[in-house]
């Protein structure tokens, strides 16, 4: 049987424009080709994550990079879409569907400093910039209890313009996903891989996001070839707990769901989770445990558990202090 011209012509990518976003859109388009046997070709997208300057608490933090994507789904301008995961909002819409969650890199954020500095060593007075409330809770609360004295800086651009700051002496030290270093080619910039136990990444972070629209059956079954169970379990119950913590609040929540290892078996999955004031002068920071979600049900149950506990403990009046 022929080929229609339907299936011969490219699969459109829509992808955003930054240098990271091409870099992780182009490696899933070589596995969509090698799966489908069509060409992909990316469409390069502006969200207005990329053209404001304003701190992303300020525009809204969650969907901004990810608006212009979907409406060009919804619009048939792309076939498919490449996000990374922790931009998503945490409902999905009716309309699309999250075809695929390939297997996760690593999750953690890393310390790229000048000197070769890591972060126990940094001077007094040491400016260590980043854009994520998240990450300034955090690495304020671990100061404190090392008795370091740094300055969290805020930043944005993309990741070029953020290590510039450290190469120029602007800052001491950023803070960055070690994902996007690794998609870049740029890991060996980093001085330290910093310890979850201090600091939990974003939820989903390290994670891609393929979705297309829920009436393109067809593709989103092949795109589906690409999913990681594992990975996807584990951003469900991450995504889960900023879901039930959130509510409408833009939220310095950090969340990472391990899997528990006995020999070579996956036994149990590990969710811990975070939420503090941006001075780092209280967390509210807890952990469950339970079976291997067999379901998706399961991966959403594990955290909203979790997220009870955390408001149960004070985490709401905590949200409550920021800004919306």
């Amino acid at each position: 049987m022929k080929d229609t011209p339907s299936e011969q012509r490219p699969l459109r990518l829509g992808t955003r424009r930054s240098q990271l976003a091409m870099a992780q859109s182009g490696q899933v388009a070589e596995a969509v080709r090698r799966l489908t046997g069509r060409p992909v070709e990316l469409v390069e997208i502006t969200t207005y994550g990329d053209v404001s300057r304003e701190a992303l608490a300020q525009i809204g933090g969650t969907g901004v990079f990810v608006s212009a994507l979907r409406d060009a789904l919804l619009a048939g301008e792309i076939d498919f879409a490449v996000h990374s995961l922790k931009d998503l909002p945490t409902t999905q819409p009716a309309e699309l569907v999250l075809a695929a969650v390939p297997p996760r890199e690593d999750p953690r954020d890393v310390l790229v400093a000048r000197d070769g500095l890591t972060f126990e060593e940094l001077p007094k007075g040491a400016r260590v910039g980043t854009g994520s409330p998240r990450r300034m809770a955090q690495l304020n609360a671990w100061a404190r209890e090392l008795g370091l004295e740094i300055e969290t800086v805020p930043v944005r651009g993309n990741v070029d313009t953020r290590l510039g700051f450290v190469a120029s002496g602007e800052l001491d030290a950023v803070v960055l996903a070690a994902a996007g270093l690794t998609r870049l080619g740029r890991i060996d910039e980093v001085t330290q891989f910093l310890p979850t136990q201090q600091i939990l990444p974003a939820p989903g972070q390290g994670a891609l996001a393929i979705e297309c629209a829920a009436t393109n059956a067809p593709l989103a079954a092949q795109l589906a070839e690409l999913d990681d169970p594992h990975t996807r379990a584990a951003v469900t119950a991450e995504r889960s707990l900023l879901a039930a913590l959130e509510a409408g609040c833009s939220a310095p929540v950090g969340a990472l769901a391990d899997p528990l290892v006995e020999g070579q078996v996956v036994t149990e999955m590990r969710l811990r989770g975070v939420v503090g004031t941006t001075d780092g002068t209280t967390l509210v920071q807890l952990s469950t445990t339970g079976p291997v979600p067999a379901s998706e049900e399961d991966a959403l149950a594990l955290g909203r558990e979790l997220a009870a506990e955390m408001l149960d403990k004070g985490a709401a009046g905590l949200m409550g202090e920021r800004a919306h």
